[in-house]
């Protein structure tokens, strides 16, 4: 066709003859169409006019609904019959398909590509050079970064209607990717620790207390002045960092453990779970919802002291391989203090010397049951953001000076301790939160997990938090943003602050085993039942408790915080 005319089909030749403005048919000017007609188009014409009668025979003969339904059944068996064929001819097209799913696999068939024409090329150079051997399909998966990661859009949801009544902490949705991609997504190499490349301990077997506030026989005893020199930081350095007596940490060093469970704690492994109970004060919850691979690669190490193994053993749940569900049992010989908060502190911070061959760890307190797989939580809170370091901040409070009025309101330790901790502190510099922090969100962290990368920077920040709890008072959560902001003014390294609402979605907080035998003591029958219920409120209806009448202006005994405060007063705190 030329021009913007339409076209009418003749009957004799099957060509086109233009129409002019009236619709009459014209003779075509064009040359094309006034060459006659060559005998292979008059074949073709007479073969159109044949398939059209044979085709109009058909459908008179069958019908139009029948033919149309044989076209239904016919085409999607041909397409079918068509791609078996294509199937069995090779495996590409199913193995691009997968690649354009996944891009480590799309990688992995570049490498392999790439290798192949690079072996080719030599082989037709003649030259016999031993080329190393490309690395295993497990290697190459993780170096491979996705280039659209699954979590990308993910977002809260919008909070809820102004006016409403405030529920209370609660989890909130995280966007984990599958266990396979969080495995894939492991560094190969560590990461790189900044300024700070060596790092040793200090051992002292007669440890001397030259100040007369704070320290320890375990911790050495360290001075202000040994004190400040550990901040400033260095291609290599030496500090205490606990275990100073001892051949090794747990060998006669205070803390110490069975030789058996020394050999197996020294042994390699990418990813640990490690948490505590001294004191009896917790009972053992079994982690859920853990992959086959974690079960197989990841080993969940429980600390207890004598007096927590020998109600493990009266109550038969210890089995003779020293286990408890998940839950590899390590008994503490020989503990340090004589609080167990502050001997919960020893594994809580100072994993890196009790497992000195383990890349990351996963700490959480004895109190917590793990819902999520170790290697998912890994993935968001570590490998994702690019941190070594992930602990998440409080939940309500965010400024020192106002968790340490929290805690003396609560009984947590006693006042004079608190007070002496935070005037120190505020002589050094500490100043109250404020925006000038940014992008720094919050001083105060909710430590009852900790996530880490075992590298030298972040085993230095852990060995002078502890020493800061071993010098004064065990909260710990007030000596955090001190250690975090003197190392941070030294060296390009930071502390992924976390949303404490993103933690309670990967582990649920049991009850303290005070509170469960105040729930299931004889006359509270009636209330068993809500044990399920987390955050149900229940004081103010056990036996011995005050009358659940409440004058006015006198707070509901049941709130959380008095709760706390009733645990808080024991002699073994939660850590």
């Amino acid at each position: 066709m030329t021009g913007g005319s339409l076209g009418q089909r003749t009957a004799s030749y099957g060509s086109l003859q233009l129409l002019n403005n009236n619709g009459i048919v014209g003779k075509p000017t064009s040359s094309i169409f006034t060459r006659k007609p060559s005998p292979k188009m008059l074949l073709a014409g007479s073969r159109d006019r044949e398939k059209q009668f044979l085709l109009l025979v058909f459908c008179k003969f069958l019908g139009r609904r029948r033919v149309a339904m044989l076209l239904l059944v016919g085409l999607p068996l041909l397409i079918f019959t068509l791609g078996s064929y294509v199937l069995d001819k090779g495996s590409l097209v199913p193995y691009v398909s997968q690649a354009a799913d996944d891009p480590a696999a799309l990688m992995i068939s570049r490498v392999k590509d790439t290798q192949k024409d690079r072996d080719s090329s030599t082989e037709k150079d003649g030259n016999k050079t031993q080329r190393p051997s490309p690395p295993a399909a497990a290697s190459l998966i993780k170096r491979v970064v996705p280039l659209h990661h699954p979590c990308e859009n993910f977002a809260f949801p919008p909070p809820p209607p102004p006016g409403l009544r405030r529920p209370g902490p609660r989890p909130c949705p995280v966007c984990y990717v599958p266990v396979e991609q969080a495995i894939a997504s492991m560094p190969s190499s560590p990461s790189e620790s900044p300024v700070l490349q060596n790092l040793t301990y200090i051992h002292d077997e007669n440890p001397v207390k030259t100040e007369t506030h704070g320290g320890s026989d375990f911790g050495g005893y360290p001075s202000l002045k040994q004190r400040n020199g550990s901040y400033e930081i260095k291609e290599s350095m030496t500090v205490h960092c606990g275990f100073v007596k001892g051949s090794r940490p747990g060998r006669q060093s205070g803390f110490d453990l069975d030789e058996f469970d020394l050999t197996e704690l020294e042994q390699f492994h990418d990813v640990i779970v490690a948490s505590a109970i001294f004191g009896n004060y917790d009972l053992i919850q079994q982690p859920k919802k853990i992959s086959q691979a974690a079960r197989q690669n990841v080993p969940f190490y429980m600390f207890v002291d004598e007096e927590t193994e020998a109600y493990m053993k009266n109550s038969s749940i210890l089995d003779s391989n020293k286990r408890v569900g998940l839950w590899r049992i390590i008994v503490v010989r020989n503990i340090p203090y004589n609080d167990s908060r502050r001997n919960g502190k020893v594994p809580k911070l100072l994993l890196h010397r009790i497992f000195p061959n383990v890349r990351y760890s996963i700490w959480i307190d004895g109190k917590l049951q793990l819902v999520v797989d170790p290697y998912q939580i890994l993935e968001r809170f570590l490998w994702r953001e690019n941190a070594t370091f992930a602990i998440s901040r409080h939940y309500r409070r965010f400024d020192v000076f106002v968790e340490a009025e929290a805690n003396k309101a609560a009984g947590k330790y006693d006042n004079a301790s608190i007070d002496y901790q935070v005037e120190f502190y505020k002589n050094e510099g500490l100043t109250p939160y404020s925006e000038a922090k940014l992008p720094i969100t919050s001083d105060v962290p909710e430590g009852c997990v900790i996530i880490r990368e075992h590298i030298p920077i972040t085993n230095l920040f852990s060995c002078l938090w502890f020493n800061e709890v071993d010098r004064f008072t065990a909260r710990d959560q007030l000596s955090f943003s001190t250690v975090r902001d003197k190392i941070m003014a030294k060296v390009n390294w930071t502390v992924n602050m976390f949303l404490d609402c993103e933690r309670r979605n990967f582990v649920i907080q049991a009850y303290h085993r005070d509170l469960l035998v105040h729930k299931v003591s004889p006359g509270a029958a009636t209330m068993h039942h809500q044990l399920v219920l987390p955050g149900t409120s229940l004081a103010g209806k056990n036996p011995g408790k005050r009358s659940s009448k409440r004058g006015k202006g006198e707070k509901r005994s049941g709130s959380k915080r008095h709760r706390k405060v009733a645990a808080g007063n024991k002699d073994s705190s939660s850590f």
